[in-house]
């Protein structure tokens, strides 16, 4: 026989009654601990960690599994950051890819360099630093199967590249018509996919055998673009791209056609992406990551 006291159902009351549950789903959005950072570019891995880089603070972001709130990692002030717009995390190569700018607007005085730089993807400990060869402004990052990291070149209208083990950013390719080249991402036919937030071309570069650029082909959309942004691979043939319009869209590429199917509309001030399993994050407002249900094709 049980015999219970008084006491002990007084005790067993309140500890069925405050004890919190377990959380087992991620949090519907990811915000940053630190106001101001207004964030450009997101990025995750497999375990659900999330990464922000800040265009006003330059400081690394970086949410753990579950959590609400990413919490300054890389810190600005230690790294020699300034303008963080892409982020990319490399999990094949352990890296955190970032593209860091000189300083504008009223941080202009904080100086800097445009350079990609490079990071442990686990620790923030600093691996290299790749300056620009003159110049622009870099917005994202793709990497390649053999490991050869591309970058957009936004202002100055060029793709540049980093060889595995070079030590320096070479031109890959350059033409007026990249001017305003913005998200980059890779399929698995091996040719290099971008969008164009100026005029909302969507365009493909393929890797020649000798890794020389092919020439620049315009893909015939489904859809006008509006502002694309956030360009990321989701399957062989499909990307998820975010426009600054608010609308969110899964491409398919069959030959030089690319064809849009919307997910979402509405996500207001989005320029970045990133797929964790069966969700999106959208960053959106330059201040958070909602999630998104992924109804893959």
């Amino acid at each position: 026989m049980i015999t219970l006291t008084l006491a002990s159902l007084v005790v067993s009351s309140h500890l069925l009654t405050f004890e919190e549950p377990t959380q087992t789903e991620p949090p519907t959005e990811v915000g940053i601990s630190e106001p101001g950072a207004s964030p450009e570019s997101i990025t995750s891995t497999k375990d659900g960690t999330v990464y922000f880089g800040s265009t006003a603070k330059g400081t690394i972001y970086r949410a753990l599994p579950k959590q609400t709130q990413a919490e300054p990692w890389i810190k600005a002030s230690e790294a020699g950051l300034t303008n963080v717009l892409g982020v990319l995390a490399d999990e094949k190569r352990k890296t955190l890819w970032v593209c860091s700018n000189v300083a504008s607007g009223r941080n202009a005085a904080a100086g800097g360099q445009t350079a990609l730089r490079s990071f442990d993807l686990k620790t923030g400990a600093p691996k290299g630093t790749y300056p620009t060869p003159g110049g622009g402004l870099f917005n994202d990052i793709a990497v390649a199967k053999d490991g050869t990291v591309y970058v957009s070149d936004m202002s100055d209208s060029r793709i540049l590249r980093l060889k595995p083990k070079a030590t320096a950013l070479d031109i890959w390719v350059s033409d007026p018509q990249l001017r305003g080249i913005d998200g980059l991402t890779f399929l698995a036919d091996g040719a290099l996919y971008f969008n164009n937030y100026f005029n909302g071309k969507f365009s493909r570069v393929r890797v020649q055998r000798d890794g020389t650029a092919g020439p620049i082909v315009d893909l015939e959309t489904s859809v006008k673009f509006t502002r694309p942004d956030g360009l990321r691979t989701s399957g062989a043939k499909t990307m998820l791209q975010i426009e600054g319009s608010g609308r969110l869209t899964e491409i398919t590429i069959d030959g030089d056609k690319a064809t849009a199917k919307v997910l979402g509309e509405g996500f207001t001030q989005a320029s970045a992406l990133t797929q964790h399993g069966k969700e999106i994050l959208v960053l959106i407002q330059r201040t958070k990551a909602v999630r998104v249900a992924y109804p893959k094709s």
